[in-house]
């Protein structure tokens, strides 16, 4: 598959199917699944990043695992909504994610998911340490939260239109 919109993928998904959340890092990818119902997100341990092939093996292997039906990938534009590095490095990873899955992806803008997420660590009382372990996968958790919502208020509406 490919990229899709929140919108197509509310259409594309079967009742039942998992959803993951990703936070791409420099040195790690950020991970979160959602509950079979599509209603809550939940963290999951970090991918260490290495190489891209590396890296995309672990992620499939995991998605296999899970029985991902989509991935939803935080996309961090900047907070005036211009794109920079990050943003390209992020479109350059689902790009060459596309030959090798026919899972689709979901860009989701993940202005201010890294400060929510340390806020809530923070609100949690866990450690520095611990908090810089679990920083990225609370983000995905973050984000992916937000399209869960999303999805959410998209199965509303379409319900009031029929």
């Amino acid at each position: 598959m490919s990229v899709v919109t929140i919108e197509e993928l509310a259409s594309l998904l079967q009742p039942g199917q998992a959803i993951a959340g990703l936070d791409l890092g420099t040195k790690t990818i950020g991970l979160a699944m959602s509950d079979l119902g599509r209603r809550l997100s939940s963290p999951r341990p970090v991918l260490k990043r290495t190489k891209f092939t590396a890296d995309a093996e672990a992620l499939l292997a995991f998605a296999l695992k899970e029985k991902v039906a989509a991935f939803i990938i935080g996309l961090p534009v900047n907070m005036d909504g211009s794109s920079g590095p990050r943003v390209q490095a992020t479109r350059a990873f689902v790009r060459n994610m596309e030959p090798k899955t026919q899972i689709p992806f979901v860009y989701w803008d993940e202005r201010l998911s890294t400060v929510a997420a340390e806020r809530a660590l923070l609100e949690m009382d866990v450690s520095r340490a611990k908090r810089a372990e679990r920083i990225d996968s609370a983000a995905a958790s973050f984000i992916l939260q937000g399209a869960l919502d999303r999805l959410a208020a998209l199965s509303r509406s379409s319900t009031f239109d029929t």
